[in-house]
């Protein structure tokens, strides 16, 4: 007779900060969209159509025809030294290669920060709302999240100055915000990253959607203001393939070295193969001719949304205009719950993330995230038409 060691009770002991660990509303709510027929607006994926197939392609055979030993060995930790030159000479302030670790995905470099600065009981600083990614990586770590009054240009200031007392850092999407859509403004831009140098706050500035705006690029990154100051993150997933799980981070010379041993601890280092794939696509100035691409499918699929949502959504709900990236933040009228709202939107086949999951605190129950990237231009208007509907009737009852 076999023991099966996962059925005795108290045989594996969790650690406190395994009790810290949640899944994810929206991976959870991803597995929903897989009924046949349903229109999702749910997930933050980018759209299939902006995978340059055939670039790709091209890049694998050059690599495993010139260069396949070194791309199937294993590799430095810091990441591919080509790839590292071309992020560094891309970003808007003079930095140095030495300072870029190439992540698996801009998501580990946030649990490679939370590992390296986060003790138990750590006060760290996330806008209001954030991106949940960032709340589950910090979590494990047991800190104290505490949130920051934001409005449509950002952090409020002064509601900064009153929570920064002790902090390790502040958290921050700038550019088009995930959940919320939102970009802050140039002069808030300026204020914080003064007001966070007075006080001695560090920044850590996550910018994955930077290079989606529509008819503007956004102001610069707060870290080109106080290099020293920040720690940067940044992604190939939007805008080549979140597939490849390749990101980045660049840190100041001090911090480096520490973040660097996380990474070693946590996976040696990130596909040698896959990075090499990139820096072949990147080579030629491939990103400056594709992403132009990518702004306009996106521009159009938003229009289509904000043109569904004026034509078909009942009185009191609110949502904003962003000038790039992935996502609409909307709000219900007044009594109403987005995650009591979620099932009868499924039920009329179409499917969003409550917003309540990306508040540190004190979620606002009435308010959702709404992609418009991976729906077609018909699906836009169909699923936006059924979600106005499933408003409407919630708000019957």
């Amino acid at each position: 007779m076999s023991l099966n060691l996962l059925d005795q009770p108290g045989f594996w002991q969790l650690a406190a900060r395994a009790e810290k660990m949640n899944p994810s509303v929206i991976r959870e709510i991803l597995k929903v969209t897989e009924k046949p027929g349903i229109i999702s607006f749910a997930g933050g994926l980018p759209s299939p159509k902006t995978f340059p197939v055939a670039e790709f392609a091209a890049a694998c055979a050059k690599v495993l025809r010139e260069d396949a030993h070194a791309s199937l060995q294993y590799a430095a930790s810091e990441g591919y030294g080509p790839l590292r030159e071309m992020v560094a000479a891309a970003l808007p302030w003079p930095a140095d290669a030495a300072q870029v670790l190439i992540t698996t995905g801009s998501q580990q470099g946030l649990d490679l920060l939370a590992k390296v600065l986060i003790d138990e009981g750590s006060r760290i600083l996330v806008e209001t709302p954030t991106y949940l990614g960032a709340l589950q990586a910090f979590a494990p770590m047991q800190p104290e999240v505490v949130s920051v009054q934001s409005d449509d240009e950002g952090v409020v200031i002064d509601d900064l100055e009153r929570k920064a007392k002790g902090a390790r850092f502040l958290y921050v999407l700038p550019n088009f915000q995930n959940p919320t859509g939102r970009t802050m403004t140039e002069a808030r831009r300026a204020a914080l990253s003064g007001r966070a140098a007075a006080l001695g706050l560090p920044l850590v500035e996550d910018n994955p959607y930077g290079d989606l705006w529509f008819d503007a690029p956004p102001p610069a990154p707060m870290t080109a203001r106080n290099p020293d100051g920040c720690v940067y993150l940044g992604s190939f997933s939007k805008v080549l393939a979140p597939g490849l799980r390749l990101g980045y981070l660049v840190a100041p010379k001090g911090l480096y070295p520490k973040l660097l041993q996380a990474k070693q601890a946590a996976d040696l280092h990130s596909a040698g193969f896959n990075q090499r794939v990139v820096a072949e696509v990147m080579a030629d100035g491939f990103l400056e001719r594709h992403v132009p691409s990518i702004r306009a499918l996106y521009k159009s699929q938003q229009g289509a949304m904000l043109a569904a949502m004026r034509e078909h959504m009942p009185a009191g709900v609110s949502w904003n205009t962003p000038a790039g990236g992935m996502f609409l933040w909307a709000r219900l009228p007044e009594g109403m719950d987005a995650v009591r709202l979620l099932p009868r939107a499924v039920e009329h086949n179409v499917a969003f993330v409550p917003g309540a999951a990306f508040y540190a605190d004190h979620g606002d129950p009435r308010t959702l995230r709404l992609s418009f990237v991976t729906a077609s231009v018909d699906e836009i208007r169909i699923g936006v038409a059924a979600l106005a509907q499933a408003i409407r009737l919630a708000g019957q009852k």
